[in-house]
């Protein structure tokens, strides 16, 4: 059956256009301005906003993290990204120390197969670098895994500068990509020691022992590694003005180097970690909530086109989970929601509140990441012979982000009474109705998703 959007806007990465989309079999058909179709079913998108469906480069289902398990696995967690106008999610499959790379995706695919609402794909999360991994990555690339996460903390997935420049070599050479997680695990530690000595246990702590300093360190120090490499690199959920210098001495260098942050660091500012009681515990995340100035300085390198993805880090724990940590800030799983809030947060504070246009909007949430992690145009944009993926965004609704009201499996929003504007009134996943303002209509028919090489972006 073929369906006809008729009346809306169509946003590409490059323009907006009154245009009208037939689409049929899951696959876009036409693009155009008053298209006639007598066998299409007609649905009038007259005043909304079609974007590309929505990409979350950065999720963590079902991940066994901190002594636990995220509260949201693959089931929960895609019904709530769906919900908000995410049609497809990346989420980093893990390699456990003593795993090949393929025994680590088969894990993630056994969590994910036959689980999913919408379409997945995963990224490798490396913790244990030796020759046979090495040999595995050209066979793991041209399955359709492109992309990889290195991490410069945490112990049980530290890599250390000789193993990071190492892979990004080998990265080069076999056509993939690595995101890092940077931040100086040395320091970390260092200042924990130094809180926990003055016996500051408490939720506060956890801001002191992450300053910008640490992002920047690490950021710094992974760009000179990639430089040697002669590699791009991906910086992953980036939270600081400091952290963004580093990156722009880099550019100036010529390096390639591309950006993600998060909602949290926009909407966000370190006084969460003040709250009363342990009300602050939802906000524990790494890298931490920055200043204020931090914040205002992430907007603006959004207008600027300086950050190139925003994703969501989407780490969910209820607050029972967050409460291991109630008499020692070190034991507080670090990680909140996001993929259900996402694309409402981003129209109603970027669009309409912070000057990005919807054409930003469309390449930070859909262009871009798509680009990046090597599914355009099979997905990131409408257009003929693309995925029939689009959110129908009704740029007029009003409404209040709550618990009560969320997907998530998760008892607790971090949102809670933010007012918004703009609500992904359709969803359309392969052409089929598959959400209708908030409520997933079309459960577990998501497909997992190879990929191509990635996509040099400008």
């Amino acid at each position: 059956m073929k369906t006809l959007l008729k009346g809306g806007t169509v946003i590409s990465g490059s323009k907006a256009v009154a245009a009208d989309v037939l689409m049929e079999d899951g696959t876009i058909l036409a693009v155009e301005q008053e298209i006639k179709d007598e066998k299409a079913d007609i649905i009038d998108v007259s005043g909304r906003l079609l974007f590309p469906g929505f990409i979350d480069a950065h999720t963590h289902f079902d991940l066994h993290v901190a002594g636990t398990v995220t509260a949201d696995d693959f089931e929960s967690g895609t019904r709530a990204a769906l919900a908000g106008g995410t049609t497809m999610i990346i989420d980093f499959a893990t390699q456990y120390q003593g795993e090949s790379l393929h025994q680590a995706l088969d894990n993630w695919h056994k969590k994910a197969d036959g689980n999913a609402s919408c379409d997945y794909g995963f990224h490798l999360a490396i913790s244990d670098w030796n020759h046979s991994v090495s040999e595995e990555l050209n066979t793991i690339i041209s399955e359709g895994v492109t992309s990889f996460k290195l991490y410069m903390t945490y112990d049980e997935m530290y890599m250390a500068d000789k193993k990071i420049y190492q892979i990004l070599k080998r990265l080069k050479e076999a056509g993939g990509i690595a995101g890092v997680h940077c931040e100086n695990k040395g320091i970390i530690e260092a200042l924990v020691e130094e809180e926990k000595a003055k016996g500051n246990f408490s939720v506060n702590a956890h801001k002191k022992t992450r300053p910008a300093a640490v992002e920047a360190e690490a950021a710094g120090r992974l760009l000179k590694i990639a430089q040697v490499a002669d590699c791009p690199v991906i910086i992953v959920h980036l939270s600081s003005e400091a952290g963004y210098k580093e990156i722009l001495y880099a550019r100036e260098r010529g390096q390639k180097v591309y950006v993600e942050t998060c909602p949290q660091y926009l909407i966000f500012n370190e006084e969460v970690y003040d709250l009363p009681g342990f009300e602050g515990s939802k906000y524990v995340i790494s890298p931490t909530i920055k200043k204020e100035s931090d914040r205002q300085r992430l907007w603006e390198l959004l207008k600027a086109d300086q950050i190139q993805t925003v994703s969501t880090d989407h780490c969910s724990f209820t607050t029972a989970q967050k409460g291991a940590g109630r008499d020692d800030f070190t034991k507080i799983p670090n990680g909140m929601p996001g993929v259900e809030a996402r694309p409402a947060l981003m129209y109603s504070f970027g669009v309409k509140k912070n000057g990005l246009t919807a054409e930003q909007m469309c390449r930070l949430l859909s262009e871009n990441p798509a680009k990046l992690y090597g599914v355009y145009p099979k997905k990131g944009v409408i257009a003929p012979g693309s995925d029939a993926d689009i959110v129908v965004l009704n740029p007029d609704a009003r409404w209040t982000m709550s618990a009560e009201n969320q997907i998530a499996n998760v008892d607790y929003c971090p949102f809670e009474g933010i007012s918004v504007e703009g609500k992904a009134e359709l969803v359309f996943l392969k052409g089929r109705l598959a959400a209708e303002n908030g409520e997933v209509l079309l459960e577990k028919t998501g497909s997992y998703v190879p990929r191509n090489r990635p996509m040099e972006l400008p």
